[in-house]
């Protein structure tokens, strides 16, 4: 029985995986000679992120634009497939999977929240029993080709918030749980009731009492 009360929000890159998916998922679909290119054409954009002179959404589109090109969105998801089958699970630390999986026990609401995009992250996610999937979404053109641009803002940091805050609406989570590992969780974190960011402790224990008593 879920209980719609309590929500457990997860981030995915350097929480539920070991490190950055989408340089992985990118150099996976494009091979490492036009990955490298793509930085390259791209650096101005990620140094000045680096600096904190470029918006950190500018500098990802702008990467994405010059490595994966205008890729058709059948493409792309037939490359997110093959990513998810082939390179995926090799990513995922078992113990958070198993977290994940206490929560859903516990009849927890689990939201992926996440700066990587959808095109990958939804179809796994899905897999494993996620309720939904908060991310950054690719934009295409009228020929469903990717455009080099996001049709949402980049899902890090502030945006993470606003997107669950906009998922459940106007009802709240009577108990928020949040799992991170970075400056971009930090808001998600705050606004927990029990947050947990990789690096600074041991994961937290699910009790009993997070969940309201049933009437038997």
């Amino acid at each position: 029985m879920q209980d719609a009360s309590i929500i457990a929000a997860f981030d995915f890159d350097g929480t539920i995986s070991t490190t950055d998916s989408l340089r992985v998922f990118v150099r996976d679909t494009v091979g490492t000679p036009r990955f490298v290119a793509g930085a390259v054409l791209a650096s101005p954009w990620l140094i000045g992120a680096a600096l904190r002179l470029v918006d950190r959404g500018t500098a990802k589109a702008a990467f994405l634009r010059a490595s994966l090109g205008m890729r058709t969105r059948a493409q792309l998801e037939d490359d997110a497939q093959r990513f998810i089958t082939r390179r995926l699970p090799s990513l995922l630390r078992p113990e958070m999977l198993a977290r994940l999986r206490q929560h859903r026990a516990m009849g927890h609401r689990v939201v992926l929240v996440s700066a990587s995009p959808g095109l990958y992250l939804r179809p796994w996610a899905a897999s494993v029993g996620f309720d939904a999937v908060l991310s950054t979404e690719l934009a295409f053109d009228d020929q469903a080709r990717f455009s080099g641009q996001f049709a949402q803002p980049n899902c890090w940091g502030p945006e993470k918030l606003r997107r669950l805050e906009a998922w459940w609406t106007t009802c709240p989570p009577r108990v928020l749980f949040a799992y991170g590992d970075s400056r971009g969780d930090k808001e998600m974190a705050e606004r927990a009731d029990h947050a947990w960011i990789r690096g600074q402790g041991k994961l937290m224990p699910l009790m009993d009492t997070d969940t309201p008593e049933r009437a038997s």
